[in-house]
């Protein structure tokens, strides 16, 4: 058996003896312990530090395992993108189940549909309570249900990912800039995250595909061509910027691929050729090769910090160059390489994957949304790319 379908045959078992519940890196809010009322600061020390700690005392403080909506959401696509490679039944009851929880479980009070973290989410600026929900969360469930929709011809599915249109386009504050517009994070939410606005930027661009309005394609095109406007001359994106002060954050790590795969989905989304779109998306997979990963297939953290490789940023850098194969002959082969040597190094024999491997020590903790449902799709999108090059 080829190794990449082993390897995703022993997390999808995994991750089916865990009924697709699991911790997460951010969930220390959950302990019934109350670090909520110790004031804004202790408690967000507490998420990074516990964020950070390689030993998991989860079970100690009381914290239970729970399923993540956007972890949710990128196991209903896999399943969905599994089940077009090779339709077994399985597969198809798996993602019809996924998706049912996700409609069950959506945030209620919005303008529709919408999805946030299972735990509390804390920093210094403010807390968002448990199922707040996000431009983030909401895009990647909307991005597993509109897969799932188009595979299985549900029309329900269709007016799902257009009621999540109306949520991002309803209740999510827009910034306008000379450049474009930016869309938040949260309804909350004052800067301008790069990725964040372009999740939502695709979804709207989707929801117009599926017959919403052409105020949602306005938006979406304006929010492109900020972040288009954002690209340094090295083809990198920092994380986010102040739109008072013009002040990034010079943070360079698996964001960069997340922006770049949303680029490409809204071209193909809306099917137009955009010269300087391709260009933009070169450049930048061209950083993303060159700067924040080793020949061998390590990503590297942020750049220009080697240490430690994280999962995630593993499972992104697979997803990007499988999808964006087109703009370079070597990427898919590189996306092999890459799930090649964490199959090798951060695998365990029960098929989960591990958190991050650092120069002198590894954490072998599985969180569910943040690596194995990451891997989980990775491995579908590789395995994907791989048939349709054969065919």
């Amino acid at each position: 058996m080829d190794k990449i379908y082993k390897a995703l045959k022993d997390l999808i078992l995994y991750c089916l003896r865990q009924d697709f519940s699991g911790y997460d890196p951010y969930d220390t809010l959950n302990s019934p312990l109350g670090l909520q009322r110790l004031g804004k600061w202790i408690p967000a020390v507490a998420v990074q530090i516990q964020k950070r700690n390689p030993i998991n005392i989860r079970p100690l403080l009381g914290i239970h395992k729970g399923r993540n909506p956007k972890g949710i959401g990128l196991m209903l696509k896999a399943f969905t993108l599994l089940h077009k490679i090779d339709p077994q039944e399985h597969y198809r009851n798996i993602a019809d189940s996924l998706y049912q929880w996700l409609i069950d479980h959506r945030s209620t009070g919005y303008s529709g549909y919408a999805w946030g973290y299972n735990f509390d989410w804390v920093n210094p600026e403010g807390n968002l309570k448990a199922f707040t929900p996000s431009v983030v969360v909401t895009a990647f469930v909307a991005d597993g249900i509109y897969e799932y929709g188009r595979t299985f011809q549900h029309e329900e599915v269709k007016q799902a990912v257009l009621s999540a249109c109306r949520f991002i386009a309803d209740d999510l504050p827009v910034t306008r800039l000379p450049q474009g517009v930016s869309i938040a994070y949260t309804h909350q939410s004052k800067g301008c995250c790069y990725n964040a606005s372009l999740l939502g930027a695709e979804t709207l661009a989707k929801g117009y595909k599926l017959g919403g309005e052409k105020a949602w394609l306005n938006t979406s095109q304006a929010a492109v061509e900020f972040v288009l406007s954002m690209q340094k001359e090295d083809g990198r994106w920092n994380y986010s910027c102040d739109p008072e002060t013009d002040r990034e954050r010079e943070q360079v790590d698996f964001h960069q691929g997340f922006v770049l795969a949303s680029l490409d989905n809204y071209l193909r989304t809306i099917g137009n050729s955009n010269p300087k779109m391709e260009y933009a998306i070169a450049k930048g997979l061209a950083f993303y090769r060159a700067r924040q990963f080793s020949d061998e297939g390590r990503s590297y953290w942020r750049w220009p910090k080697k240490w430690p490789t994280d999962i995630h940023h593993q499972a992104q850098g697979i997803i990007t160059f499988a999808w964006l194969r087109r703009y370079n002959s070597n990427y898919l082969p590189f996306a092999r390489t890459i799930a090649e040597w964490t199959i090798r190094n951060m695998q365990d024999r029960k098929g989960y994957f591990y958190h991050q491997k650092h120069r002198s020590f590894t954490n072998r903790i599985p969180y569910m949304r943040w690596g194995q449902a990451w891997m989980l799709l990775a491995l579908a999108e590789l395995i994907r790319a791989e048939s349709a090059r054969k065919s």
